[in-house]
């Protein structure tokens, strides 16, 4: 069976921009959540998040390009660039045909809906400007990509909320599994960070309303927490099949050796609290792989900080996990990049895949009291040195999407 590798990685997070920078950043356990500056926040419920600060889509794009293009596509473009520079990947020298993209948004470019809908009401229908929907669609990103790298082989845009990252990854897996392309640049990007995106969650008692403390708002799996806090960014994977990395001597990050898909059917916002449906993904995820439950390091959780979902989380590991529960390192990176929705995903795993590399998995902070009803292993405020060869990437979604994504330390 054809076998997919990871052989690139670019990162546009809150804490950081690039790979290095990011992996840094975690390890140190920096805090990427503050009040926010890039918008007008006189009419927002919620005045601080996880925000990319001072980003600049120049080294990506040409200022009439940018232009044209919302801030989600931005996120994409650069990150995907920073992938193919990472992996050293020629992309003229491919074969376009068997060449894809799987870069998919929670929200798309809600920002230019935003603005061209006031531009409508205040100006009129003639006022909306001609790129409001390639602006907008949550695809472009993928189109705007694949443009610039002439990918001409499969293109999705996976729109599955915060699973989207995980599904595209595993959905890219299953693509190169069966020959349909050897090389796909696979993740998510998010740019919902504005007002009216916040008022929604906000509307929904989903996020956290701590406002004399926001650096300590995200906080997964502590008995004080009291909801998401709203981040962006984009992560971008080099997906590639195995002898086609090894002919052209790429460094192989890992292995996407399992990917489980599956669904609460249950409610539109809310997981089921019995975490029947994630504790399916995982072991399908695991079936994929060919591990046996004990074989598992390290899991990079969902850990979203919300009282419903870290609890159904952690009752989803310890169904499948058992007794290797207790030995089992359980993280969050949202703890210290927020919640990137369609970017999640993609960010986490970037994080994961260095604590192969490197033998180090990055800490938690914030996690003051561990909720008692959380009974897993978490790694608290300090980085926890450790070989890792095997880990998962949990992501869940709005309307009971659950993905979860299997990787190994690559062995020939």
């Amino acid at each position: 069976m054809r076998r997919v590798v990871v052989t690139g990685l670019g990162v546009v997070s809150p804490i950081a921009i690039g790979k290095d920078n990011y992996w840094q950043a975690l390890r140190e356990g920096k805090n990427g959540i503050g009040p926010l500056t890039t918008f007008d926040i006189s009419d927002c419920p919620v005045p601080f998040g996880a925000e990319v600060k001072d980003f600049d889509p120049a080294p990506w794009m040409d200022n009439k390009e940018a232009k044209r293009a919302d801030r989600v596509i931005q996120f994409a473009v650069a990150a995907a660039d920073m992938a193919v520079t990472d992996a050293k990947l020629d992309t003229k020298s491919l074969d376009p045909y068997k060449f894809g993209v799987y870069i998919g948004s929670g929200q798309g470019g809600i920002e230019t809906t935003f603005n061209n809908f006031k531009t409508m009401m205040e100006k009129g229908a003639k006022r909306v400007s001609p790129f409001f929907i390639p602006m907008m669609i949550s695809n472009m990103s993928t189109a705007y990509v694949a443009i610039k790298h002439q990918a001409k082989g499969p293109n999705i845009c996976v729109v599955t909320a915060c699973a989207t990252s995980v599904h595209s990854m595993g959905e890219a897996y299953h693509t190169i599994i069966r020959d349909d392309a050897d090389v796909i640049l696979a993740g998510g990007t998010e740019a919902a960070l504005r007002s009216i995106s916040i008022a929604g969650f906000a509307a929904m008692k989903a996020i956290s309303t701590r406002m004399d403390e926001p650096e300590k708002a995200s906080r997964p799996f502590d008995i004080d927490r009291d909801g998401f806090v709203m981040g962006e960014g984009a992560g971008v994977l080099v997906l590639e099949e195995l002898e086609h990395a090894l002919k052209r001597g790429a460094h192989i990050y890992a292995e996407l050796v399992g990917y489980g898909s599956t669904c609460d059917a249950s409610h539109i916002t809310a997981p089921d609290p019995r975490g029947e449906g994630a504790a399916r993904a995982i072991r399908k995820a695991l079936s994929h792989a060919k591990w046996l439950p004990e074989d598992v390091d390290y899991i990079n959780a969902h850990g979203t900080s919300t009282q419903l979902n870290d609890k159904m989380e952690s009752i989803a590991i310890r169904a499948v996990f058992g007794d290797h529960t207790d030995k089992l390192y359980v993280n969050s990176t949202k703890s210290m990049i927020g919640h990137c929705l369609g970017a999640a995903g993609a960010l986490e795993t970037v994080a994961a895949l260095q604590s192969i590399e490197e033998g180090i998995i990055h800490p938690t902070i914030n996690l003051e009291n561990l909720d008692p009803e959380c009974r897993i292993n978490i790694v608290g405020t300090s980085a926890v040195e450790t070989p890792v060869s095997r880990f998962l990437v949990n992501s869940f979604g709005f309307g009971g999407h659950n993905g979860v994504a299997a990787f190994q330390k690559f062995e020939e």
